[in-house]
């Protein structure tokens, strides 16, 4: 298992006692004997808004990294979700956005699958590159905004 693996794996179980955690980059570094960049690196890469986490940090000689994971009902899930969105979003973080709904029961399967396949690559491929990510957001932003009212 990698070391990246290990640091997610017990954060995750820090996690699980209240859905929120605080840490000290510092003596997690020290207890897992890493630098504390790689820390770093897994609170930026696996706890993000798209996979249903807010991370605080506050720096300095007492600071602190707070990682709280998100619980929201199913129309507030959704529209959290819509509204981080924005403008353009690239399929990866997109597929990200979409699997945290179907983790969080906002969404079904079916409907994942379906609309995965509407904003992928080859969906899309007739269109500008510079477009894409653009057009990506817009269908993804209105696929979920239908799929909250026919609830």
């Amino acid at each position: 298992m990698s070391l990246s693996n290990d640091i997610a794996r017990m954060l995750m179980e820090m996690l699980e006692q209240d859905g929120s955690t605080e840490i000290q980059r510092n003596e997690l570094a020290q207890t897992l004997g890493c630098v504390p960049s790689q820390i770093n690196y897994v609170i930026s890469s696996r706890f993000t808004p798209e996979h249903g986490y807010i991370v605080e940090s506050r720096r300095g000689g007492g600071g602190y990294i707070k990682i709280t994971r998100v619980s929201l009902d199913k129309p507030s899930a959704i529209m959290h979700t819509v509204n981080h969105i924005g403008d353009e979003i690239d399929y990866s973080v997109c597929r990200a956005h979409v699997l945290n709904l179907v983790n969080a029961g906002a969404i079904d399967k079916p409907s994942a699958k379906l609309m995965l396949a509407a904003i992928s690559e080859n969906s899309l491929r007739m269109l500008p590159p510079p477009v894409r990510d653009r057009v990506r957001a817009s269908i993804i932003k209105q696929m979920l905004l239908v799929s909250d009212t026919n609830r």
